[in-house]
């Protein structure tokens, strides 16, 4: 039971590290507050979706290590057993909390190409936000600190 209670613990907490990446465009990080932006028109020349691969910041795998020593080393009474099932449980830990961190920040989004009032074009991948844009649309690309965003131009 206690080794359930440790596992669900670090499982938690991966999960908690993990959802704060985010590349949705309806989300504004604190730092990007009060920032100055520049703004450039455009016209949506498509979208497609896209999937965001996950994340391997390495938290999963320290916290899954740590939690499947733990676990494999409570596994046996006698001590060299206990050492070898503890690394065995550190290894197993340690790629099983990779994959959940991966596949937790894993995210849907699309890709919207863009093309400027100059003529140049862009493509910027973002999370699938509240505005479903189309070829056709008018829309403002946001850039702050060299992340771009792309609304539905006011008016």
């Amino acid at each position: 039971m206690k080794k359930l209670i440790t596992f669900s613990l670090a499982i938690a907490a991966i999960l908690a590290l993990t959802a704060c990446a985010s590349s949705s465009p309806d989300l504004v990080k604190r730092s990007d507050a009060q920032t100055m932006a520049s703004i450039q028109d455009g016209v949506v020349l498509s979208v497609r979706p896209v999937t965001v691969d996950g994340s391997q910041s390495g938290v999963g795998g320290v916290v899954g290590g740590v939690v499947g020593a733990i676990a494999g080393s409570a596994g046996s009474s006698v001590q060299r057993e206990q050492n070898v099932l503890g690394v065995l449980g550190a290894v197993a830990g340690a790629a099983a909390g990779n994959a959940i961190e991966r596949f937790s920040t894993k995210e849907d989004a699309v890709e919207i190409i863009v093309q400027l009032k100059n003529g140049d074009r862009r493509s910027v991948v973002q999370a699938v936000g509240s505005q479903k844009l189309a070829p056709g649309d008018s829309v403002i690309l946001v850039i702050t600190g060299g992340k771009v965003r792309v609304s539905r131009a006011p008016g």
